[in-house]
């Protein structure tokens, strides 16, 4: 205790200092030792005793992490380290590897100027390594690599020093692919890796040693070192490897050297993540990460404690100090800062203040979520929230919970309610026709983990239902134009609907095109880049989530802008539930081509436009040629040769299909796309087809439409599911006489 007193000391020494501050994530596939690492560099910053580093698995403080030896939240910590007689602090978050719990990535990649990519030196390469490494490039963060499990190669795979050198060259280059492929052209040749240079190092995080060649020439060690104390099998001489070339060592060196400190990643950062005027005082103060600016702190994960919620993230500009008064741009209020606090592990050190360009955690701020920027109020007029986040996969898989008790139901409702705080991809919804709870997550994991949080944390017996997968509804061909009549039949609405093109589809999804855009701005990208009329763009309404957009095409009707907000409330409505199966629309254009409204607002309010327009553009759904999206998920597998044909036949039982087959030496890897509702029993059936001699990795790949033959049968199971009459209702019943 009092060791970690000491080091908090040090550390809001150094804190003051931004050259001697570092950034930094460990990310990678599941189960390539990202956590295993992160002990090991804790264990050096005299955190936990060294004997147990490894084994430890501190930052994984949740039980059910512990069971099941994965990550499933980002931890953090502030270590302690020198390099060349110089006191660093370096802040370090361990995400998780999993697919579903990729959204911690990405909000952790936002804070972070460097990210070390974990690879296995056996399995290699695989999906998740190349969503993580895209993940940060994308938010301009620096990436270096560490091959762990070395020892694997000489103990399991017997491989001679020259084939484990060109496993090596083979893994550097495929993460420089990567680069190559998904880096800014200004960092693509700055960010390669270079072994020479020491932005690789090679390592067991488990037997905690790591080398890099600028290491090697240092201290004078041969790989064949390695490989003769591994061979000899000696305890001892694997244990002295650690005394000899420590892990922590290794690692923290690269990172000293090769991340750049705030204030350098801030310059190019900001410009990409923040969509404010970078010319005002607000953006100068966060380009050159001045503590003594106006605050800027965005949150990048939330926790709730017994005390109160506690808001993580970074400070861009300005300090996080007690009693400060700030302003939450999402939740749109003030609040008071009443804690700040640093991350040590499962510990949080309460200290005074925490300057720009540093991660500190703070409590009192009560409407915060993960994603809010808080700033100074006085820079309101200033300030912009951060670029969205883009997360790589979507909720696609839902459970119903209801709990064993029914007194215990008030409970469920504020467990729910936390977990949805601490976890902005889990979607809580109630069906107003059955009463269910309905949690949606990434995948069947996602939500298995979230029953158990429900169990171990807030005491809940709960009975869930089968996972289900969620659908989208969308149209293939335009409408025509249907008149849309309120019940009073004084208001009409000319209402059709046509389907979003690809192009459309990706600047939506990345966020290029936005709902609070300027229009000018918003109507020239989709003229440029995805071939939209300048006119019809500019005369966006809304955009939806689901990625709808709403177009006025009227001209010169009266009332029409006094009723704009109900018409815009009846079209998210609509596309909330669509008319097929009540699952969400996704990706179509709603033209609104003529209206007539009466005069007196008493005859115009919501009960008689939200029918009218709801039911003309469920009609223009309904004549559209529509269908049911599915969600795919994209499958990475690593397999002997001889398992490919076995694979093929899984794959093709499950509706897949394989996109390609690699060879590399001796083991295949195949790149298949399978839908959601087929893979719940994907992994058994893939054991057993490779008599369990085939590993891989699974990530969201796209939306599909569902098979014609399939469709009228799964559109009558999810409307009996959901307890609606099973067929669709007809144009006729929408649109009457």
């Amino acid at each position: 205790m009092g060791a970690r007193v000491k080091m908090v000391a040090e550390i809001e020494k150094i804190m003051k200092n931004i050259e001697q501050i570092r950034n930094i994530g460990i990310i990678a596939h599941v189960d390539h030792g990202k956590t295993t690492l992160s002990d090991s560099l804790l264990a050096a910053a005299g955190i936990i005793s060294e004997r147990i580093a490894g084994e430890a698995l501190v930052l994984d403080f949740l039980s059910v992490e512990k069971q099941r030896g994965i990550t499933v939240k980002s931890a953090n910590i502030s270590l302690y380290h020198e390099y060349n007689g110089k006191p660093y602090v370096i802040n370090l978050i361990d995400t998780p590897g999993h697919v579903d719990f990729s959204g911690k990535v990405t909000r952790s990649l936002r804070v972070l100027d460097g990210a070390i990519v974990v690879v296995d030196a056996v399995e290699g390469v695989m999906t998740q390594t190349e969503t993580v490494i895209r993940q940060a490039l994308e938010e301009r963060v620096r990436p270096l690599l560490f091959i762990n499990k070395v020892d694997r190669l000489i103990k399991e795979l017997k491989l001679p020093p020259e084939k484990i050198m060109e496993r090596f060259i083979e893994i550097i280059r495929e993460v420089n692919n990567l680069i190559d492929l998904y880096a800014e052209p200004e960092f693509k040749k700055k960010w390669k890796l270079n072994p020479q240079e020491g932005t690789v190092a090679f390592g067991s995080a488990k037997d905690k040693w790591g080398i890099s060649i600028p290491m090697v020439s240092k201290k004078g060690i041969t790989f064949k070192e390695i490989i003769k104390a591994y061979e000899s099998g000696d305890k001892k001489e694997i244990a002295n490897l650690a005394k000899l070339m420590p892990v922590h060592e290794t690692v923290l060196d690269m990172v000293v050297r090769f991340v750049p400190n705030p204030r350098e990643a801030q310059r190019y950062r900001i410009p990409k993540i923040w969509k404010g005027d970078l010319n005002t005082e607000l953006g100068q103060a966060m380009l050159n990460a001045d503590p003594n600016g106006p605050l800027v702190f965005f949150v990048n994960d939330v926790r709730v404690e017994k005390t109160g919620l506690v808001a993580t993230g970074r400070v861009f500009s300005g300090s996080l100090e007690n009693g400060k008064e700030v302003y939450l741009l999402t939740a749109n209020k003030k609040a008071r800062i009443l804690q700040v606090s640093l991350y040590m592990g499962p510990f949080r050190e309460v200290t005074k203040m925490i300057p720009a360009g540093n991660i500190g955690a703070v409590m009192g701020l009560e409407d915060v979520r993960a994603g809010e920027t808080v700033v100074d109020p006085s820079k309101l007029d200033e300030a912009a929230p951060f670029e969205q986040l883009h997360y790589v996969s979507e909720p696609v898989v839902t459970i119903a919970v209801e709990p064993k008790k029914i007194q215990d139901l008030p409970k469920l409702i504020e467990a729910l309610r936390k977990l949805t705080i601490e976890d902005p991809n889990l979607v809580v919804k109630i069906n107003e026709e059955t009463g269910e709870y309905l949690i949606s997550g990434m995948g069947p994991l996602h939500l298995e983990i979230a029953l158990t949080f429900l169990k171990e944390r807030f005491g809940l017996e709960v009975k869930a239902s089968p996972p289900i997968v969620v659908y989208r509804e969308t149209v293939r061909k335009p409408s025509p134009v249907f008149e849309g009549k309120s019940p009073n039949k004084h208001n009409k609405f000319y209402i059709s609907v046509e389907p979003l093109n690809e192009e459309t589809l990706e600047l939506l999804q990345k966020g290029i095109v936005a709902e609070n855009m300027d229009p000018k701005e918003r109507a020239r990208i989709l003229r440029d880049q995805a071939g939209w009329d300048y006119d019809e763009a500019r005369k966006i309404w809304a955009i939806d989530e689901g990625l709808n957009i709403f177009v006025d095409k009227t001209t010169g009707v009266q009332h029409l802008r006094e009723v704009k907000d109900t018409i815009l409330a009846a079209f998210r409505l609509a596309v909330k539930e669509g008319p097929l199966a009540a699952e969400p629309v996704r990706g179509i254009k709603v033209l609104l081509h003529d209206a007539v409204i009466h005069e007196d607002p008493v005859h115009r309010g919501p009960g008689q436009i939200y029918p009218a327009v709801r039911n003309a553009i469920w009609a223009g759904i309904l004549e559209g040629n529509p269908t049911l999206l599915e969600p795919l998920q994209k499958l990475d597998i690593r397999t002997p040769m001889e398992y490919v044909s076995a694979i093929a036949a899984v794959i093709s039982r499950k509706r897949g299909r394989i996109l390609e087959v690699l060879s590399q030496g001796p083991v295949a890897r195949v790149i298949a796309e399978v839908p959601v509702s087929e893979s719940f029993d994907l992994a058994a059936e893939l054991r057993s087809a490779t008599a369990g001699r085939a590993f891989w990795g699974v990530e969201f790949s796209r939306w599909a439409p569902v098979p014609d033959s399939m469709l009228p049968e799964l559109i009558k199971k999810i409307r009996q599911r959901k307890g609606l009459p099973p067929n669709p209702p007809k144009v006729s019943d929408l649109i009457g006489p």
